[in-house]
């Protein structure tokens, strides 16, 4: 961190946790990596093929798990014909691989986060809309670019492009595949309404449904619901300091209820309470593009350090964990791609990152288009 001094002071009088999440600037790269890779270990349906996925997580049996997929490419949108993949994007599989449950086909552009909750209702983010190409030669409307958001966007909060009318939704599915609620406008809507390029989705042990939005447009901020979906309040805006973000990514809450946020291009991850008040901050984790919480021990994906971002060098693409006690990083499962591709520059390793109760974890990948499994050695 890098704070005027007197900042400084008064940080660590108002959050004591600050000064030990603070000693970690060095790259975290040589934790003992105790897992292996299980080969295809998920099984599609014949004909078709991964395409990329940020999102995983575990059924409360605690041991199936749910993917959202982007139908076998990046997107579900065909922006050419402006047509939806007939592919299912939810998918279930059991304990050996194989899909038990699929649904979603036709709903989602960009399935980006996705959480189980305590019912077994399964939420997903779909982070992009569904507006017309420019024209040839015309400038690109406000909004990043498609395939994650990342060109420069205007200042300040901002919504849709023009022609939206499908996508920045959230929406909660039952295990069957009912959708039992929906929240932000079909095409997302700007402020002080919701959503554009929604991220990650979490819901609180008294119900509370929490919604990160900024995919690198524009909008930097957490999103506060009631249990049946009406708005509460939004905290956080783009900046370095406590309680702001770039690009908050994902989402997950501790035991004692404090709310977790991957702040992406920050490289860090920080703890706040559920009304947005900052607590403190881990960045020895790495730069979360994915963050999981069991047993309150903290699993980091890093999927972008060294290859899409340069804002981070010396430390490396994998999955770390540590305990949220003391802050120490006990495990790293380096990026696979690292080992033949050492150059590579797009994403890689895991985004999204999800452990059963089995302790085995699971990795969803953009770049690669994998959903791989690790398991103990």
């Amino acid at each position: 961190m890098r704070y005027a001094r007197h900042t400084m002071v008064t940080l660590l009088l108002l959050a004591p946790g600050l000064a030990r999440a603070q000693n970690s600037d060095q790259p975290t790269n040589d934790a003992p990596n105790t897992y292996q890779t299980v080969k295809d270990y998920f099984k599609l349906p014949e004909g078709r093929t991964w395409g990329s996925t940020s999102a995983v997580d575990i059924d409360k049996d605690g041991k199936s798990i749910w993917v959202a997929e982007r139908c076998g490419a990046n997107t579900c949108l065909d922006r050419a014909t402006g047509q939806m993949s007939s592919q299912p994007t939810v998918l279930k599989f059991d304990p050996s691989g194989k899909v038990v449950k699929s649904f979603g086909a036709g709903l989602l552009i960009f399935p980006h986060g996705i959480y189980v909750d305590r019912d077994g209702n399964v939420w997903v983010t779909d982070g992009q809309d569904n507006a017309p190409l420019p024209t040839r030669g015309a400038a690109p409307a406000a909004g990043g670019a498609e395939g994650g958001g990342r060109a420069a966007p205007p200042a300040g909060p901002i919504g849709p492009r023009a022609g939206a009318t499908k996508g920045n939704q959230v929406y909660k599915f039952s295990p069957d595949g009912k959708v039992l609620l929906t929240l932000g406008k079909p095409g997302g809507a700007a402020e002080p309404e919701y959503f554009y390029q929604p991220n990650d989705v979490v819901v609180a042990p008294n119900g509370d449904i929490f919604v990160s939005e900024g995919h690198g447009a524009g909008n930097n901020r957490i999103l506060k619901f009631t249990k049946d979906g009406k708005f509460i309040k939004s905290f956080g805006k783009k900046g370095t300091g406590p309680g702001e973000f770039d690009g908050p990514h994902a989402l997950a809450f501790d035991s004692r209820g404090r709310l977790f946020v991957g702040d992406r291009n920050n490289n860090r991850v920080q703890v706040l309470d559920q009304d947005g008040k900052f607590i403190e901050e881990f960045r020895q984790f790495s730069r979360p593009s994915g963050i999981f919480i069991k047993n309150d021990i903290l699993y980091v994906a890093d999927s972008e350090s060294e290859s899409v971002s340069q804002n981070h060098n010396g430390w490396k693409r994998g999955v770390r964990w540590g305990s949220i006690k003391d802050g120490k990083i006990v495990g790293y499962i380096p990026d696979p791609e690292t080992r033949s591709r050492p150059d590579f520059t797009g994403t890689s390793a895991a985004e999204g990152v999800a452990v059963d109760a089995a302790g085995n974890i699971y990795g969803a990948e953009v770049g690669p288009k994998a959903v791989k499994k690790y398991t103990k050695k």
